[in-house]
């Protein structure tokens, strides 16, 4: 873009905001599990019958699923950005097979995976053209994990809709990364695409499968998320 000055002469003009210091973001993609389990292995007992359960990582249980991020940040100069952003996670469960039991193969319908958090952090720009930036961006925060419960199912044992407390509603901490590419499309108004990468520690865990011998599957459920976005940037 470009204007002529007082001479006749083309001159170019910065498409930057020059002094616009705030900025609002919202951000729309997928979010796949990369590694952590769901539940880990062990042995026990149900009902009187032996129970073996396999582990299952969170990519076992859950599919793709929605990531949002809504947030604003603040210009501490020209490249550098300080940020707050609320992240929504939202994933659908999958009938699993989960173990053995007497001579049946156990299956688990895990509750949806939901979360919602705020992530603050420090984002830096650099330019490749007049139009177009890269970043990248570093993160920490605390995620609200909901309760998840499981309902355990065996036909041939006799097991039907057994439902079992797992995971109680939880605070989690969080540690992300993010490098995007932005496309400033008007004076204040830019589009972005970004991927990144997202630690979420684990869900407090419930003993509902107390005197089973199978109270420790559920102890470590920290997870690692590729989160992928596009979104609209505006800065005043």
């Amino acid at each position: 873009m470009g204007r002529t000055n007082d001479q006749g002469q083309s001159v170019a003009v910065d498409v930057q905001p020059v002094g616009y210091r705030w900025s609002v973001e919202f951000g729309l993609g997928f979010d796949n599990s990369m590694s952590g389990n769901i539940n880990s292995s062990g042995v026990g007992n149900i009902n009187n019958q032996a129970v073996v359960i396999t582990k299952n990582q969170y990519e076992d249980v859950y599919g793709t699923g929605l990531h949002m991020r809504f947030g604003g940040g603040y210009m501490l100069d020209d490249l550098t950005e300080v940020r707050a952003t609320f992240t929504l996670q939202s994933l659908d469960a999958d009938l699993t097979r989960m173990g053995d039991i007497g001579a049946s193969s156990l299956y688990g319908q895990y509750d949806d995976y939901q979360s919602f958090g705020l992530d603050v952090g420090l984002r830096r720009y650099g330019d490749i053209s007049r139009r177009f930036f890269v970043y990248g961006e570093g993160t920490i925060g605390l995620a609200f994990v909901d309760e998840t419960d499981v309902v355990l199912v065996a036909p041939g044992a006799n097991l039907a809709g057994d439902a079992t407390d797992f995971y109680d509603r939880t605070t989690a901490f969080t540690l992300g990364g993010n490098a995007g590419v932005l496309w400033q499309t008007f004076g204040r108004v830019g589009v972005f695409g970004q991927l990144g990468l997202r630690y979420v520690t684990g869900m407090s865990d419930v003993d509902g499968l107390v005197g089973t011998g199978l109270e420790e599957i559920n102890d470590s459920s920290g997870r690692w998320t590729v989160p992928f976005l596009v979104g609209a940037r505006a800065r005043f």
